[in-house]
Parts: structure tokens; C-alpha cells; sequence
């Protein structure tokens, strides 16, 4: 099974959407096998992250933000803004797909993790992701 999410995000940061993958892995009454997660974009990645204490995520960000820093001038991709040369390191860096087992039905996701779309931009966006379920 191959769906597509559509995910919109007012900006920069870790914005979780576990709950539609898991709804989606339900859907396909697959007891075992694989969720492979893919993002069709060069400026947001995807993270499996701590869920319960949104202070991992701030400081994952503020980590991510010194490490790649706006208007450095070593960059001469500049026409789309500011954030977006640190964008494309910062998904260079990161990840752009996801494989995470289907065990009894359900992701074999941990107690403490979800699964994120880290947008790397400022403004809002609305971005693409391709779940492949299967086994």
C-alpha cells in the first residue's frame, strides 16, 4: 500500500503526525512488515524523536540552528531568503527517510518515540511524504 500524506506546518520546528502514520498502518490490516516514511522535499527531514518532553525537541532545534547558522557568507545559494541554503544543509544532515517495522499490527515504535517532520524553513509550508506499507 502506497499513500500519500500532505502535512502543513506554520514553520520551523519538529511537528509530530505519528498518530496519521498509525492510523494508516491500521488501515492496512498488515500484521507484520515495514512502514517506510519518505519526504519529497530538500528543505524538511524526518525524525523519530522523544514525545513526551517538548523541551528534547526546543533543544534539538536550538542545536540544529548554532550548528547551521542563517546568512553565513560562505553560502551563495541566497535568492530564496535567508533560511534556506541552512534548510538544505540541515536536510542534508538529517534525514529523508524513515523504515520502521510493523510488529502485531501496530509500528514497533517505542514508548517514548514519534515520528516528526522537521521543517527547517520559517514560513508555513505544506509538505509532501510517502508512506509505504507493506510486508
Amino acid at each position: 500500500m502506497i499513500k500519500m500524506l500532505s502535512i502543513s506546518v506554520p514553520g520551523q520546528g519538529l511537528h509530530a503526525f505519528t498518530q496519521k502514520v498509525h492510523a494508516l498502518v491500521a488501515r492496512s490490516e498488515i500484521e507484520e512488515g515495514l512502514c517506510t516514511l519518505f519526504i519529497q522535499h530538500t528543505s524538511a527531514s524526518l525524525l523519530i524523536q522523544e514525545n513526551y518532553d517538548p523541551s528534547a525537541q526546543a533543544d534539538l532545534e536550538s542545536w540544529l540552528n548554532r550548528l547551521v547558522p542563517e546568512r553565513d557568507p560562505l553560502y551563495t545559494h541566497t535568492l530564496e531568503g535567508d533560511d534556506d541554503m541552512p534548510a538544505h544543509i540541515k536536510a542534508a544532515l538529517t534525514a529523508s527517510s524513515l523504515s520502521i517495522p510493523i510488529v502485531d499490527g501496530k509500528l514497533a515504535l517505542g514508548t517514548w518515540q514519534g515520528i516528526y517532520l522537521w521543517e527547517h524553513r520559517h514560513g508555513a509550508q505544506q509538505r509532501k511524504i510517502i508512506v509505504h506499507i507493506g510486508q
